[in-house]
């Protein structure tokens, strides 16, 4: 269990604890740097978790937030060439009120993808090479009650305070995320 540290000291912009929860998460993954797995976060109520682990308790103004969230790296995930394979064939406990996904990708400007080839090992080596390649990482962050956030963070533009932030910025993720949490 990997507990994400509260970066509240660092004047986050926002008070609602998802999106306070994803950008902290955010920052924790970006410091490990680029070319990084997938990786996937529990987030629980951070209340609870201090009520059962006082240990954990931080001091920073965000965790004392009603509804404060605080991130859990899920380690020794089954090993799979599949993300969506692996968000399939997970469910979370009651206790998760939510979840949060970080993923790089490599993302084309629009009209560029269709000079790649049509067979998947040629695409991949063309995109690996194409000189208008973008690398980017996104977290998408979702509650057990159907919020979400996604966030954008830029190689080229590797800081903090550029990390685009949107409800809708990576769809498919949000779905396959929610779908996490939904009964059989």
């Amino acid at each position: 269990m990997v507990l994400v540290p509260d970066s509240s000291s660092d004047n986050i912009p926002t008070t609602e604890p998802l999106t306070v929860a994803a950008l902290e998460t955010e920052r924790h993954v970006a410091i490990s740097g680029w070319d990084q797995n997938p990786r996937i976060f529990a987030l629980v109520d951070t209340a609870t978790l201090v009520e059962a682990e006082p240990q954990l308790a931080l001091d920073g103004a965000a965790d004392r937030a009603p509804g404060a969230l605080t991130a859990i790296e899920q380690e020794d995930l089954p090993q799979t060439s599949s993300l969506e394979s692996l968000l399939g064939r997970m469910a979370w406990p009651e206790t998760v009120h939510g979840a949060a996904l970080a993923v790089e990708r490599v993302v084309l400007p629009p009209g560029a993808e269709h000079d790649l080839p049509q067979d998947p090992e040629g695409a991949v080596e063309a995109l690996a090479k194409h000189p208008q390649r973008e690398d980017v990482r996104l977290l998408v962050a979702v509650h057990r009650d159907g919020r979400a956030v996604c966030l954008l963070r830029q190689r080229a533009h590797d800081r903090d305070d550029r990390v685009a932030t949107g409800e809708d910025i990576a769809p498919g993720l949000v779905h396959a995320l929610r779908a996490t949490f939904e009964d059989d």
